[in-house]
């Protein structure tokens, strides 16, 4: 067996075992890489090499775009941000069918667009929501399915870590993907939706009940504009070339503070549990991609992305079934690994394929976004449903049901997604940032 064989072997087994006995994902990347290095190169050089490429994979200035974007979610969250968007969210669906169903919708995409966070956008929206609908007579796990089908599309709006952590893999322009990201993620909200609309013509409950008058309303939009300018003033600046997406990142902690302190909803006594909760998720982040760099390593002395492509070539040639058979992977994938990991491993494999067919890599950051996004939905792992399911006090078994047709309707889209390449680089382009 030659050294490629080998170091692949021991990588991939060692993986596929450490995950079969509850390892974590990064536990079982960065042991699995480094054991596959000192078996090829030696102990002593196989532990060096593993060192120096965790550095190299964090050693990187545009990386310091994450855990300031980690910080402003985690402010956002804590800062009496969630209820205003909730009430902004109200005002703006109207007199819809099911319109608690569709605020808690609204709200997702909103908030999940402040704090990029889908998780934090489930647990904060949720929580706020899911009383509402009760007191209403909602199905309890129509209501908590509509919350955690519609939580991702913030993953998709920018500000995104993932679309980071992408753009960073791949070398392609942070400006042009989060632009990309933009009606995807809009998409993703219609469609969820669409599917209240539908239901919500058959239950009685989830009729309108009565709104505010307009100059409430108009007061609640205006309550509201602070928390969005965020958005405007991160994207704007980054579209306008004010300042890069690293520096944006920490405008935004400045920006979250100091807003969450002019609300009254964050002290001085908060801010060490703030920055502590900040530092856990971002350590877990920063150490995924340290010990990917190990990996990336390894799958690039063993040539297995050119393995990869050589098997898929083999099975087709045809790019609409090569992208759906991508597609199926990625799906797969995200139903067993967080979304930042999968974006780490799979990345080097499949951009090389997909740009050889002239897929531009912006398009495919969107389109594996997307499917990842999917994956937080989806058991055994799926930490949105489980956040979901948890706030709105219902079991993984009994909301799983009422997820069905939203899943339908975003596999849908997903393939809109992959099939219609203007969705996603029809407004970067126009912008000038491809």
């Amino acid at each position: 067996m030659d050294a490629a064989a080998l170091a692949t072997l021991v990588l991939v087994g060692g993986i596929v075992v450490l995950l079969l006995i509850g390892a974590p994902v990064s536990i079982a990347v960065g042991l699995s890489a480094t054991a596959s290095l000192c078996t090829v190169l030696g102990v002593q050089n196989g532990v060096l090499t593993s060192a120096q490429q965790v550095f190299r994979g964090v050693n990187s200035f545009p990386l310091l775009a994450i855990p300031f974007f980690v910080l402003a979610g985690v402010v956002m969250n804590n800062g009496g941000i969630a209820l205003r968007l909730v009430n902004a969210a109200k005002v703006l669906v109207g007199r819809t069918p099911g319109a608690l169903a569709q605020t808690n919708i609204a709200a997702n995409a909103l908030f999940g667009a402040v704090s990029g966070s889908a998780v934090a956008s489930a647990a904060a929206v949720g929580s706020t929501m899911a009383p509402l609908q009760a007191k209403e007579g909602y199905d309890r796990n129509f209501a908590a399915a509509v919350n955690i089908a519609s939580a991702p599309a913030g993953m998709l709006i920018p500000p995104s870590n993932l679309v980071i952590v992408y753009s960073l893999v791949s070398s392609s322009s942070i400006a042009a993907l989060f632009v990309a990201g933009y009606l995807p993620g809009v998409a993703w909200a219609l469609v969820c939706m669409a599917i209240v609309f539908l239901v919500a013509r058959r239950r009685p409950e989830m009729r309108f009940r009565g709104g505010i008058g307009i100059a409430a309303g108009v007061r609640v939009l205006l309550s509201a504009v602070p928390a969005l300018l965020l958005i405007v003033i991160v994207i704007g600046g980054i579209l306008a070339g004010f300042f890069t997406p690293t520096e944006a990142s920490v405008i935004a902690v400045a920006y979250s503070l100091a807003l969450a302190f002019a609300y009254r909803a964050v002290q001085v006594r908060h801010l060490p549990g703030i920055l502590m909760e900040a530092t856990r998720t971002t350590a877990v982040v920063m150490f995924l991609i340290g010990v990917s760099s190990i990996m990336g390593f390894v799958l690039s002395f063993a040539q297995i992305p050119a393995a990869v492509s050589e098997t898929m070539f083999g099975l087709t040639t045809n790019p609409v079934l090569l992208l759906l058979l991508i597609a199926a992977v990625l799906l797969a994938v995200g139903c067993f690994m967080d979304p930042t990991p999968a974006v780490l491993i799979f990345t080097p494999i499949f951009l090389p394929i997909v740009t050889s067919f002239g897929i531009d890599p912006v398009h495919f950051g969107i389109i594996m976004v997307f499917n990842l996004c999917i994956g937080t939905i989806t058991p055994p792992v799926g930490p949105v449903l489980f956040i979901g399911a948890k706030v709105a006090d219902v079991s993984i078994e009994s909301v799983f049901r009422s997820l069905l047709p939203f899943f339908g309707a975003i596999a849908l889209m997903l393939v809109v997604v992959i099939f219609t390449p203007a969705l996603s680089l029809w407004l970067p382009t126009a912008l000038g940032l491809m």
